[in-house]
């Protein structure tokens, strides 16, 4: 039999499939490389893009909240201007019910009674006067309550006044204003 050895080709045949291995390693690896890095920009680009869509709406924000701030200035100040004007309108529209109120507050007045003092808030007037007696005060509360525009006379105090007389009393009374049903004389 005849001797062969294989033994160099063998070695040939391993060092050639070694070459192989090792360039397809190497292309794998750069293939790897340049994946990586092309994924590197993709993602980058996006996220480039994503910031500058991000920016473009942080300055339409801002140039939107400046509108509303503009806007609820312009309603602030349009709800003044609607204040004023609704106080203009009731201002003129109580001043016949102010002169009515003190109209009645002369005419209910009887003899041998006098204010001294007269406050008005909301819809109350608070009344501080002198009578010769007690019932000048009583006969004051009926004519109040007969009033169209007085009504609820309440007596807060009545005091001894003798430096106006012996009988005399300092009294305390309020009363409420009401405007009458038909309010056809107001106007004029």
């Amino acid at each position: 039999m005849a001797q062969i050895n294989l033994l160099p080709w063998r070695e040939e045949r391993r060092a050639e499939r070694k070459k192989e291995f090792l360039a397809l390693l190497g292309i794998i690896v750069l293939l790897g490389i340049a994946g990586v890095v092309l994924g590197d920009r993709f993602v980058n680009g996006q996220i480039s893009e994503q910031k500058a869509r991000n920016e473009y709406l942080a300055q339409n924000i801002r140039t939107l909240d400046a509108q509303v701030a503009e806007i609820e200035e312009l309603e602030r100040r349009r709800n003044q201007l609607i204040d004023r004007m609704r106080v203009i309108q009731e201002l003129q529209g109580n001043r016949p019910i102010i002169v009515r109120v003190m109209d009645q507050l002369v005419r209910t007045l009887p003899d041998g009674v006098f204010y001294t003092s007269l406050k008005s808030s909301n819809n109350e007037i608070v009344l501080v006067g002198v009578a010769e007696s007690n019932n000048r005060v009583s006969s004051l509360m009926r004519r109040l309550d007969t009033s169209d525009w007085l009504e609820q006379p309440n007596l807060d105090a009545v005091r001894a006044a003798t430096q106006f007389g012996d009988q005399a009393a300092t009294f305390n009374l309020k009363v409420k204003v009401q405007l009458p049903e038909s309010d056809d004389g107001a106007g004029g």
